[in-house]
């Protein structure tokens, strides 16, 4: 089955090479030139990814970002001017799964839009991965705390997923870029950002994390709740 990228831009130049490098790369696309023709869009055929421009006309990339959440968990891949760095953060804040700056180079975004895919058809084993009340279906991907539904984004399922299955080892934020994104470089913000997301999510107090802790100096580590 060929993937579908819903690709948003109000400039009609980059929706035009965005759509010739997917396409080449074997993928099916659909263009949007705004934020309400993007919803439509949505709402008629959900794509199996979303490249989003954060600056467009009318309802912008956040607040369409923001309604793909609320829909489910569609991985998303933004658009952002280069030193945006606010909106950026606000784009994985609200659920973003990744990130290219312009001028970017079309190939890169073709391998993120891979990348980000790969990801989120990603299994790990065991298929059904534990923590005392918080459980983690990774061949359904899905997440339950407390036997309650924990709508988690692609990015945020595989870091949950991967701090589980490496509990008790500490993590710095270049490595997680690394082994859980794919990424040799990029800004480690990013980290920070998915794990305050999670924390807000798994912790009963975000501000005092019993499972994910920070470790001074080093990074993040995740402590089980139970004993195995």
């Amino acid at each position: 089955m060929v993937e579908r990228v819903l690709v948003v831009d109000d400039d009609t130049t980059v929706r035009d090479v965005v759509r010739r490098y997917l396409e080449h790369a074997g993928y099916e696309v659909e263009l949007a030139g705004d934020g309400e023709q993007a919803l439509r869009l949505l709402a008629a055929n959900e794509p199996d990814i979303v490249v989003l421009d954060l600056m467009l006309p009318g309802v912008d990339g956040l607040e369409v970002c923001r309604r793909i959440r609320e829909r489910g968990s569609t991985p998303v891949v933004m658009l952002t001017a280069l030193g945006e760095e606010e909106d950026r953060i606000a784009g994985l804040q609200i659920g973003a799964d990744d990130y290219v700056t312009k001028p970017f180079s079309p190939r890169e975004l073709a391998l993120r839009v891979s990348s980000v895919l790969r990801r989120a058809g990603r299994t790990y084993e065991p298929r059904m991965v534990r923590d005392g009340n918080l459980v983690l279906d990774v061949a359904a991907h899905t997440a339950t705390l407390d036997g309650m539904p924990l709508q988690l984004t692609t990015r945020e399922f595989d870091l949950l997923a991967f701090f589980i299955a490496n509990a008790g080892k500490a993590f710095g934020r270049a490595e997680l870029l690394d082994r859980v994104w794919g990424w040799q470089f990029g800004d480690q913000s990013t980290v920070t950002v998915h794990v305050r997301r999670l924390r807000e999510k798994i912790e009963q107090d975000p501000a005092k994390p019993k499972r994910l802790s920070t470790v001074w100096g080093v990074g993040y580590r995740y402590d089980k709740c139970s004993i195995d």
